[in-house]
């Protein structure tokens, strides 16, 4: 497996993640549980998984009245996709 299709199978991974700790975070939060950390949420987004915690975000109407949320996923995608590009460009020069 080359380096591109390792990043490509991680991006995927990491939004997939990403996307049902939303969905988990959610549940604990209507049975009133301990929480998972919106540092960690943040951390999950800045390492490429923004999409999949923003697509939760809306999927389960989790988090979408939080302006940290509302405003800082969106940031942090467009971080990623900045990130993406310069990681698959650097790969590609290899």
């Amino acid at each position: 497996m080359n380096l591109t299709a390792i990043f490509l199978l991680y991006i995927i991974l990491i939004n997939i993640i990403a996307f049902f700790i939303m969905y988990y975070d959610k549940l604990l939060a209507i049975k009133g549980k301990y929480r998972i950390s919106e540092k960690s949420l943040f951390i999950i987004a800045l390492f490429l998984g923004g999409i999949g915690i923003y697509l939760g975000m809306y999927t389960f109407r989790h988090k979408t009245k939080h302006l940290k949320f509302t405003v800082g996923i969106p940031i942090l995608i467009i971080i990623n996709i900045i990130s993406v590009i310069y990681i698959f460009q650097f790969i590609l020069n290899k």
